[in-house]
């Protein structure tokens, strides 16, 4: 009988997730998730077909941490909705740098992306009933706005900049009610 590991695939998707916190996506290698784990690369290989399995399970872990931050900045009613969900992205940025960095500026060379509507319906749904918009005129506003929000959360995981989160949310105010003006006519 094969000796039974005494890790679990959440453990070593735990693990993995810290050494990208450490180290980046480039630390994911299986030397660097053993060393995290102190053992040999085996267990791993017990639970993993290979690191890229372990890479998209990192990613997945660190897309539910995110969609966390998100529906709690969203349900905490601090913020208008929409203000929320740009400051939640925002603080991930800031907070989880390199998980950031990982969902949000890593190479998609080869990936199938697309524009997904379903993905921030919840979001084109606010714009919508709040500014009396069409779903293709929400879906301009958020893609103009999400460009302006991506810009300072990329600055701010990459240090090149660091904001007090006062100016940041003046700055997506003014964003936000130059882009409401343009697309409402100022009512």
């Amino acid at each position: 009988m094969p000796p039974k590991f005494k890790f679990t695939r959440e453990w070593i998707i735990d693990s993995a997730v810290n050494v990208v916190r450490k180290n980046g996506l480039s630390g994911l290698t299986a030397r660097g998730l053993a060393a995290e784990l102190g053992s040999s690369a085996k267990p791993i290989f017990g639970l993993f077909q290979n690191m890229d399995e372990v890479q998209r399970e990192v990613i997945n872990s660190a897309n539910a941490l995110y969609q966390s931050y998100l529906q709690r900045s969203m349900s905490e009613n601090k913020y208008p909705p929409y203000k929320a969900s740009g400051i939640a992205y925002i603080q991930f940025a800031k907070e989880e740098k390199e998980l950031f960095k990982l969902l949000f500026m890593r190479d998609r060379t080869g990936e199938k992306i697309e524009e997904d509507r379903e993905a921030v319906r919840p979001i084109l749904e606010v714009l919508m009933q709040n500014l009396g918009l069409s779903e293709d005129e929400a879906t301009l506003f958020h893609l103009e706005s999400w460009i302006y929000v991506h810009g300072i959360a990329t600055m701010l995981a990459t240090a090149y900049l660091d904001w007090d989160i006062n100016f940041i949310i003046k700055s997506l105010t003014d964003v936000y009610e130059g882009l409401k003006h343009r697309y409402t006519g100022g009512k």
